[in-house]
């Protein structure tokens, strides 16, 4: 078996609020977001719309949202489980030390930068649905 490519889909509360989220926090741009009424796909979030699930990009990394009940539903395994904090996501990136400054002054909640047993600096966020992110620099 060959896998190719991951790419998580994290159960959040409000779809709409975490694309908001991932684009002015993390630079992550909207790629398809799909209504309550899973009649069409959007390319961008419309006011006025609830959405049930939506993909995001930055760079080489991709991550999807489905609406908790929504998750529910298409996922039985998840059933009676908490999201959130009970997994980290570890990006790698370039100018780990603006990214930091950047959500620090956006007064979010972030770890502060140290350097690692294996050479890397690193920190760590929780982001508005408690999921733990992870950002590194290779030095």
């Amino acid at each position: 078996m060959m896998m190719n490519k991951m790419t998580p889909n994290l159960a959040v509360c409000n779809v709409s609020n975490t694309v908001k989220y991932y684009q002015n926090h993390l630079g992550f741009a909207l790629t398809a977001a799909v209504p309550e009424s899973q009649d069409g796909v959007d390319q961008q979030l419309v006011e006025g719309k609830t959405y049930v699930f939506a993909m995001m990009k930055c760079g080489a990394v991709e991550l999807m949202f489905q609406r908790t009940d929504s998750f529910v539903h298409d996922v039985e395994l998840i059933e009676n489980e908490n999201i959130g904090a009970s997994v980290s996501f570890y990006f790698e990136v370039e100018d780990l030390t603006d990214l930091h400054a950047k959500l620090k002054e956006n007064d979010l909640k972030v770890t502060e930068i140290k350097t690692t047993w294996y050479g890397a600096n690193e920190f760590y966020m929780k982001d508005l649905n408690a999921y733990i992110l992870g950002f590194s620099e290779n030095k």
